[in-house]
């Protein structure tokens, strides 16, 4: 298992900036506000090829009230989880209570602790650093984080140690494991034309407006306050990563930051927020829209769903707050829902409490769903016996005065799925065919979730006269399928 290090100290010390610094993204919001990172976020850094797991976390500042606390308490979890701990200060303001506050807990946890003294660029910093010695934490090294001037010696000094035990721990292994090692290498055999690959996590992108539980939903179903819930909207302002296993299925949930209506976003952190929840979008496989039931379909859910809709993203949808309403009202929110969503009635719709954990469960069954629909491989023979079963039920319409034909359709691709249809005066096809056409396959095919996309290309079959490339495994099974009918006779 990686190591992991989390970075700690009062905000805008300048942990997102070493965060960046050290897993070389920008995944991590910077600018100079106080309190910017909220919650636990996780990174994948790399040092002279030795990787670690990095965790930037919110500041702790020792106020009693509010959000800041709930941050305070996310930094906590951090230490516990860690390894290594870098606890950050500010060589320019100096030692402060919080400081001394933080150094205090620290002291009591076994763990690696290290005092950084950022932002120590154009200042005396052993003059300046001197007085952090007063928290018996061993050494204050020096860094500038904006300017990435010392972290390579910090790495070098923080990681040795355990560096060093993992080496041992090699060591110590590595003779058992050589046996096994050359056994394997015996019995391999080489096949080069196929390309073994482990499936890969389902990303599940959590979207909605602020304050519609999204948050509370990934807390339910992570089982723990993995994310701050506040009541407050905005209090998530930035797209969280987080790994997890479901009935032995690995999934990466991320949650994200409200989006609301651009004349209501104001200040240039949140702008960022929103900018990181389109791209989490475009990032993930499937797309969980969390709609408020009182407040029903909103201008901005409608947008959330084109941009993932345009992104290409399957799509599962959550009406929250479900719980404690009256039949007529929900009556009235299902009509509503019906009306406004018709655009999109391949998705499956869910109707939840992430409170309390109402319908929770039942929605990983539509987001599988809508992933196996998404990826799934589709024969060329498949889906022109389908696009002919769809011309023999309703034929394409004449254009001036002749029959649409279509000739010939294969996959162009998964993801969503891609189909391409040739065939001749095919772009004249009118919407209406076209959406028969979508329906059609999408009935046959039993995709749910996701949508359908059908690209039209005039001629015929662009197969036609190519002789297939009979690959290495191809060949062993021909050779194995002779050999097999000759002993039979």
């Amino acid at each position: 298992m990686l190591p992991v290090i989390a970075l700690v100290g009062r905000p805008n010390v300048g942990k997102s900036t070493l965060f960046n610094r050290l897993t070389r993204t920008r995944d991590a919001l910077v600018a100079d506000f106080p309190g910017l990172t909220r919650d636990r976020k996780y990174g994948q850094a790399n040092y002279d090829g030795f990787e670690f797991i990095v965790v930037d976390t919110g500041g702790i500042d020792g106020s009693k009230e509010g959000i800041e606390t709930e941050m305070a308490d996310q930094s906590l979890l951090a230490i516990e989880e860690a390894d290594i701990v870098l606890f950050l200060v500010d060589a320019r303001v100096g030692m402060t209570v919080a400081d001394q506050a933080i150094a205090n807990h620290l002291r009591k946890q076994e763990k690696k602790c290290f005092v950084v003294a950022n932002k120590t660029d154009g200042i005396d910093a052993d003059s300046n650093c001197a007085e952090f010695y007063q928290l018996s934490l061993g050494e204050v090294h020096h860094i500038a984080a904006a300017h990435g001037r010392g972290i390579t010696l910090l790495l070098e000094q923080t990681l040795q140690p355990v560096i060093a035990e993992l080496a041992a721990l090699d060591e110590d292994v590595a003779d058992d494991d050589e046996e096994l090692i050359d056994l394997y290498q015996e019995g391999e055999e080489d096949d080069t034309d196929h390309q073994a690959f482990a499936d890969k996590p389902v990303k599940l992108a959590i979207i909605g407006r602020p304050n519609v539980g999204k948050s509370t939903l990934t807390n339910r179903i992570l089982g723990e306050d993995r994310v701050i819930v506040y009541d407050m909207p905005g209090t998530t302002r930035d797209s969280i990563y987080i790994p997890m296993t479901r009935n032995d299925k690995e999934y990466i949930l991320i949650d994200t930051a409200g989006v609301r209506k651009r004349k209501k976003v104001s200040d240039v952190v949140e702008k960022f927020s929103v900018i990181k929840t389109l791209q989490a979008i475009e990032d993930c496989n499937v797309v969980l829209l969390v709609v408020d039931a009182r407040d029903g379909i909103s201008d901005q859910d409608l947008s959330l769903l084109g941009f993932a809709l345009n992104s290409g993203r399957s799509l599962v949808i959550a009406v929250n707050k479900w719980d404690g309403l009256d039949n007529y009202v929900k009556d009235r929110i299902k009509t509503e829902l019906d009306r406004r969503l018709g655009f999109i009635d391949f998705a499956r719709l869910h109707f939840i409490s992430a409170l309390h954990g109402t319908g929770v469960g039942h929605l990983f069954e539509s987001v599988d769903e809508a992933y196996e629909s998404a990826t799934k491989r589709i024969s060329t023979a498949m889906l022109r016996r389908i696009m002919d079963m769809a011309q023999a039920d309703h034929q394409p319409p004449l254009v001036r005065g002749r029959r649409v034909k279509l000739k010939y359709a294969h996959a162009g691709g998964y993801n969503p799925p891609r189909i391409v249809i040739h065939g001749n005066q095919v772009h004249d096809l009118p919407d209406s065919y076209k959406r028969y056409l979508m329906n059609y396959y999408r009935k046959a095919l039993k995709i749910m979730g996701t949508p359908i996309k059908i690209e039209f290309r005039e001629g015929d079959n662009p197969f036609a006269g190519r002789t297939n490339k009979v690959t290495l495994s191809q060949k062993r099974k021909i050779r194995a399928f002779s050999k097999e009918n000759r002993n039979k006779s």
